[in-house]
């Protein structure tokens, strides 16, 4: 098993540290924070919405923001650009641009798990140009090409 070290300040003394659900749980929650209490999110719109917190990923991993299933399902937010991806050298504040998919206005709270984040290993890889690529069954089937079962 891969363990990472990620360094991790709060910006605000309030903001909240990431939590995981269960001990199994592959992501860590983030929370939003929000000074003024809560923000509106209008019908299909989109609302940056700050966490308070900046980190450090060790070189070699990223940070990959993906939705809430509860948030998705209870209330119809989700991130804008899921999934989101947190280089090891970012250092601003992490960021999370909350979609409304409903027709109705949707408020988020001070403190609310508004994502969640997984690490992953990031390979170094190497380009190899070249004139041939050796055949396979599929070939240059795209969308749908393998059938829909």
């Amino acid at each position: 098993m891969d363990n990472i070290t990620v360094k991790i300040k709060k910006l605000y003394p309030d903001a909240q540290l990431p939590t995981r659900g269960s001990a199994a749980a592959a992501g860590w929650d983030l929370y939003a924070y929000i000074p003024d209490g809560f923000i509106e999110i209008f019908p299909h719109g989109t609302v940056k919405i700050k966490t308070g917190l900046v980190m450090a990923i060790e070189e070699g991993w990223e940070g990959e923001i993906r939705p809430r299933s509860g948030l998705a399902t209870k209330k119809g937010l989700r991130p804008a650009n899921t999934p989101g991806t947190i280089d090891s050298d970012y250092r601003g504040e992490i960021i999370v641009a909350l979609h409304n998919d409903t027709y109705e206005r949707v408020e988020v709270s001070n403190g609310e798990r508004i994502a969640q984040i997984l690490f992953n290993r990031v390979p170094k890889v190497e380009w190899v140009e070249t004139e041939e690529l050796d055949d396979t069954d599929r070939g240059s089937g795209g969308f749908g090409s393998t059938g829909t079962n």
